[in-house]
């Protein structure tokens, strides 16, 4: 992907960091992340990976939490295989985790955690 795509890209989900007015799930970009937390907007690494069928049943469960407004936050999915540096960095050991920030302040980690009530709980750390 060029740097042109790459930038447009990385514009767009700030604007939508900007402006979450309910639960919104979107690919993981360093850019998205960084503005997210600069601006002290609650966010969430969703850290996931195509074949873990425990993910599958996180994603599901945080589909259906999209339609409520008092979940003003974007969740940013990292693929877990490709970031590596990143799952160092946070201490990411496993797939399905699920870390929360209110700004640069993690308020909440969970992993292998599928039920949509205790998902909803961590989420609402960083309200």
């Amino acid at each position: 992907m060029n740097f042109a795509r790459r930038l447009l890209i990385a514009l767009a989900l700030m604007m939508s960091i900007g402006g979450a007015e309910a639960l919104e799930m979107v690919p993981f970009t360093q850019a998205a992340l960084d503005a997210a937390q600069k601006s002290g907007r609650p966010v969430a690494l969703h850290f996931h990976a195509d074949w873990c069928p425990t993910c599958r049943a996180q994603t599901k469960a945080l589909n259906t939490m999209k339609s409520d407004s008092s979940l003003a936050l974007t969740i940013l999915v990292v693929d877990f295989d490709k970031e590596r540096e990143l799952k160092r960095k946070l201490g990411v050991r496993a797939q399905s985790t699920l870390i929360v920030y209110k700004g640069q302040r993690e308020t909440a980690r969970l992993a292998g955690q599928t039920e949509a009530e205790a998902l909803t709980e961590a989420l609402r750390t960083a309200l």
